[in-house]
């Protein structure tokens, strides 16, 4: 297993990449997709692309609420051959040199195109998705669910998974170290760079000195809560704003909690906000919240708070550990410990100068690893390349 987090070099001729998907829902999930796809053709590569109908972030699929569980998860086994069709019509006509695909549960599409036809299949993971889909939205067929997940992990010509916590349950599947290259995801520094802090402010409408800001879908195990209320509580922050940059389901709760505290006048919900819109919030924000996160994921938000030289405060768990070292450029603590998450903020608040220097040395980090859709480019555009020599050299490469 190999992490691709090294400068990669420019493309010296482009590729054709043929690139699938089945993420409906314009979330940080298609953030990933548009910037992934935007960097690879801004690197001189042809990205076809095969992907359903996009919808609102807040919007379910309307055949997932109206189909029961079961049938709902029939239907997308069996849209695996609509979707073969489609790429098999794609792959005649372009002749890709490579395959992408983001993976999805129920999905064997791209096991096929690459045994029909031949092509170098990379495989993007960004989560168990059978374990979590059983967790949260409940699985009619559980181990059908799972076998498709491992059949499609097996079979990938390399397997790209964004932290090596996730790494581990692709090894667990019986994948090779070899076919698994972890890539973390990134940003576009061209658009989120260090600004002027007050002047964003200003034109937020914020006189507040001090700004906790949180960018994200809204849920109750973030933990917001319990910034509401430490605001609301320590006179270190008796003066402190909390800006929320999205919208969620704990919304209502977090505005009910805020009243109750008499607060209200000191947080804002921005509500659901455009990706390109993004970087005015964040600027704003003198200490960057990432209260809580799932074990295995790569958060879009950490690279973007990192890029635009945000002090952070995020739990010490072993994936944020991939990316961030306490008291170099972020201050981190126990997961799950909301008291010490409050103590991280309280003691960040009273020291402009250490949020400062972890702001500069986190964006630093992000220079210094290429830690950016464009440097991914170059990583998964150099795994094509040498996806004709054999897959144990292909992960040293990178």
């Amino acid at each position: 297993m190999k992490t691709a987090d090294g400068k990669g070099q420019p493309a010296p001729h482009g590729l054709k990449f043929l690139y699938n998907h089945r993420t409906r829902s314009r979330d940080g999930q298609s953030i990933h997709i548009d910037e992934l796809i935007h960097a690879l053709r801004a690197e001189g590569h042809e990205v076809i692309v095969v992907e359903p109908e996009r919808i609102d972030p807040m919007a379910s699929p309307v055949e997932r609420k109206l189909l029961p569980k079961f049938v709902y998860e029939l239907a997308e086994l069996g849209y695996s051959l609509l979707e073969f069709i489609q790429l098999a019509s794609a792959a005649r006509r372009h002749k890709p040199d490579v395959f992408y695909q983001r993976a999805n549960l129920f999905m064997l599409s791209g096991i096929w195109l690459k045994r029909v036809f031949g092509i170098p299949y990379l495989l993007e993971v960004n989560a168990p998705l059978a374990q979590e889909r059983g967790k949260f939205g409940g699985l009619a067929w559980p181990r059908l669910a799972a076998w498709s997940e491992r059949a499609m992990w097996r079979n990938a010509t390399v397997v790209l998974p964004v932290t090596k916590v996730l790494a581990r349950f692709i090894t667990a599947a019986g994948v090779p170290d070899s076919h698994i290259v972890v890539m973390p995801n990134g940003v576009d520094t061209t658009r989120f760079a260090p600004a002027d802090t007050e002047a964003a402010k200003r034109a937020l409408g914020i006189s507040s000195p001090l700004v906790l800001g949180f960018v994200g879908y809204v849920r109750e195990w973030h933990g917001l809560e319990h910034v509401v209320d430490l605001i609301a509580s320590d006179p270190a922050l008796a003066q402190a704003h909390l800006l929320i940059v999205g919208d969620g389901p704990a919304r209502e709760a977090l505005v009910a909690r805020a009243n109750a505290a008499d607060v209200e006048h000191r947080m804002t919900i921005t509500g659901v906000t455009p990706h390109n819109e993004l970087p005015r919030y964040v600027c704003a924000f003198d200490i960057a919240l990432q209260p809580e996160v799932t074990s295995y994921a790569s958060p879009l938000k950490l690279f973007e708070y990192m890029a635009m030289a945000r002090a952070i405060v995020a739990p010490a768990s072993e994936n944020i550990l991939e990316v961030l070292e306490d008291g170099t450029d972020s201050l981190l603590f126990p997961k799950g410990d909301m008291a010490a998450f409050a103590a991280t903020i309280a003691r960040l608040a009273g020291d402009a100068p250490l949020r400062a220097k972890l702001g500069r040395r986190a964006a630093e980090k992000i220079s210094r690893r290429d830690l950016t859709w464009r440097g991914n480019a170059i990583r998964v555009a150099a795994l094509a390349r040498n996806l004709s020599q054999p897959v144990h050299h292909v992960s040293r490469a990178v």
